[in-house]
């Protein structure tokens, strides 16, 4: 069994901002593990632009935005592991993981920082009839065969879900020849990024079939076509809206699903409406010492918003060990009122004092909506958005003071979001 101060389940980056962050506030004695054979995590097949422009102010791609992280890991000495697969955490916090070159370890950490990210949601989880037959890729899948393995999917595309992912892939697949006849999405608004629809579809003429699923999926050994149709309110297929496609190539992004299974080998409670950790403003899960950051805690649109929740992790682990964090403090829940989903943190604590970011997903678009923070009888925050949709996280900063009000104080007191229209 080796001792450890600081344990990081994670080399994408989530992981390598909350290192740096750790080392950069005073912690020396810690260890990244890795399952993949390199560090940098998604980031390495993300070949497009548009990353970097809120933590480094310039348009970067994706192996380079990862690569200014890994660089810091490089230059502060902080050892990592990779090809180290975690296979189970304690609530005691004692780690196993496996790996080839060293088999099996034991690690006792003082505290643990989870950033495992998430994953795709796959077909069998949506229930689409049809054959079970080659053609059908998850759109992350697909994008590591084209960017990293020079192989094509196909030639023929139908996209199912508006997700970011599949979006690039849409542009993608057109940029290395393939023709995409569509992107299907079941609900009435896309689930991507405003600039990410106007960028990958608009701009190549790819159609966009707002409140549509695919209804068949045909073809034996290889795909040759799908049927997509209109849902009414209920999300339930109308006949006679049926649109057939012949195609050689179904691209699935319908979700990411947050990696928390070791999470709850360790015992930390997790929400439904993000799929992670319950946290507080500190991102200290339910079992002291162990925090969660990035798209395991919940699925972020930007991996700049992504770094930067994942610092906050690694400066309060370093705290934690060095005995600054108060964990006795009262926790004050955060609610999540009409309108919001997936909110984050769910508690804040009395202590705090430093600005708290609140982060969620509205439920539904909302046009000229208000967006307001109270804390019993007392508003602390009020906002104006000329559009909210699920596709973009709302972020709210809290003032520094706010936890000392008299309001803040109050017994039974809680912190509500909520969307006013």
């Amino acid at each position: 069994m080796k001792q450890i101060d600081l344990l990081i389940i994670g080399g994408g980056p989530a992981g390598l901002a909350a290192a740096a962050a750790a080392y950069e506030s005073g912690c020396r004695d810690m260890l990244i593990l890795e399952r993949e054979e390199t560090l940098g995590g998604i980031l390495k097949q993300c070949i497009h632009n548009g990353f970097g422009l809120h933590t480094f102010k310039e348009e970067l791609t994706g192996p380079e935005y990862a690569q200014r992280y890994i660089d810091k890991i490089l230059e502060y000495g902080i050892p990592y592991q990779t090809g180290a697969m975690v296979i189970e955490i304690t609530p005691e916090k004692t780690v196993t993981c496996v790996s080839r070159e060293k088999g099996l370890e034991q690690f006792s950490a003082r505290a643990i920082i989870l950033a495992m990210g998430c994953r795709e949601r796959p077909r069998g989880s949506l229930g689409t009839p049809g054959w079970r037959c080659a053609g059908v890729y998850t759109a992350g899948t697909a994008q590591k065969f084209v960017n990293l393995q020079g192989l094509m999917p196909g030639k023929r595309v139908v996209i199912l879900g508006s997700g970011d992912i599949g979006l690039i892939m849409a542009r993608r697949m057109t940029f290395s020849g393939a023709e995409v006849l569509g992107c299907v999405e079941l609900m009435p608004y896309s689930a991507g990024l405003k600039r990410n629809i106007v960028q990958c579809l608009d701009d190549f003429d790819i159609p966009l079939y707002l409140s549509h699923t695919v209804i068949d999926i045909e073809g034996k050994e290889r795909l040759s076509g799908v049927t997509i149709a209109k849902v009414d309110g209920d999300l339930k297929p109308i006949p006679g809206t049926e649109i057939h496609f012949d195609c050689d190539t179904l691209l699935l992004s319908v979700g990411l699903i947050p990696e928390n299974e070791l999470s709850e080998m360790a015992g930390v409670k997790l929400s439904p409406a993000t799929s992670g950790a319950i946290v507080d403003d500190r991102l200290m899960t339910s079992v002291e010492g162990i925090f969660s950051c990035g798209n395991v805690l919940h699925v972020h649109d930007l991996v700049d918003f992504v770094s930067q929740e994942s610092a906050r992790a690694g400066e309060n682990a370093a705290a934690y060990l060095e005995g600054r964090l108060d964990i006795c403090a009262q926790r004050i829940p955060v609610v999540a009122g009409s309108g919001v989903n997936a909110l984050v943190p769910q508690y804040i604590s009395q202590s705090a004092n430093c600005p708290t970011t609140i982060m969620f997903r509205p439920r539904a678009v909302r046009k000229n909506a208000v967006v307001r923070v109270c804390v019993g009888d007392e508003e602390l925050l009020r906002k104006k958005y000329r559009v909210l949709a699920p596709g973009e996280m709302v972020t709210m900063t809290l003032p520094a003071d706010f936890m000392q009000r008299q309001a803040a104080q109050a017994q039974g007191a809680e912190v509500l979001v909520e969307v006013l229209e």
